[in-house]
């Protein structure tokens, strides 16, 4: 392992034994990339931030099982992942309680932590912001697991070895999964990047 998850791994042995310090520093360390993956498949602000939250939650419940057998962050992102499909589980049961939740996204401030914020004028700033709510649409367009994949890919920087682990595939598969996430989001941005002109969910 490398040297970095070798000191995920400690911390979380040292949680185990009932290590509070090393649980706030695995929290420190990975909350906002766990926010980040959770935002991108459930894209509001405080349901990231809630579920995020559960997420160490069941980590601190679940230290006295943890076993040195896989990289932490292997571990902790297939929690989220399962928190995730299970919120979105809910949602399919219950569609009525996330209609509100789902309204008013960009105007919750909450979504300013999730951005990289630079600075621009006016007109980059909305070209910017219009980009990246393209490229979020697109990303949420895809199948879960091509996005889970590319996802932790792409933002998170799990190797295919890690990331087969987090979506229970096999690496040929990852690899296959994350190829075609790629493309299907280049054939989808390419017609917007060319003209502006957004194409919808049907182009």
């Amino acid at each position: 392992m490398s040297e970095r998850s070798d000191e995920d791994a400690e911390l979380m042995l040292r949680v185990k034994r009932g290590d509070l310090e090393a649980f706030e520093a695995l929290v420190a360390k990975y909350q906002q990339a766990v926010m980040n993956l959770i935002y991108r498949t459930l894209p509001d602000a405080t349901e990231a931030e809630d579920l995020a939250q559960a997420v160490f939650v069941q980590v601190y419940k679940s230290a006295h099982r943890y076993e040195v057998s896989a990289k932490f962050t292997t571990w902790l992102f297939t929690i989220a992942r399962n928190l995730c499909l299970n919120e979105i589980r809910r949602r399919s049961r219950h569609p009525a309680e996330s209609l509100e939740a789902s309204v008013g996204i960009e105007g919750d401030e909450g979504v300013r932590q999730y951005r990289d914020v630079k600075t621009y004028g006016p007109e980059e700033v909305a070209l910017q912001t219009e980009l990246e709510e393209k490229v979020r649409e697109a990303i949420g367009g895809l199948p879960e697991t091509q996005r889970t994949a590319l996802l932790l890919c792409c933002e998170n920087e799990l190797s295919y070895e890690d990331i087969s682990g987090v979506i229970g595939c096999s690496l040929s598969a990852t690899k296959s999964l994350i190829h075609r996430a790629r493309e299907a989001l280049k054939l989808r941005l390419k017609p917007y990047l060319k003209s502006g002109v957004w194409a919808g969910r049907e182009a």
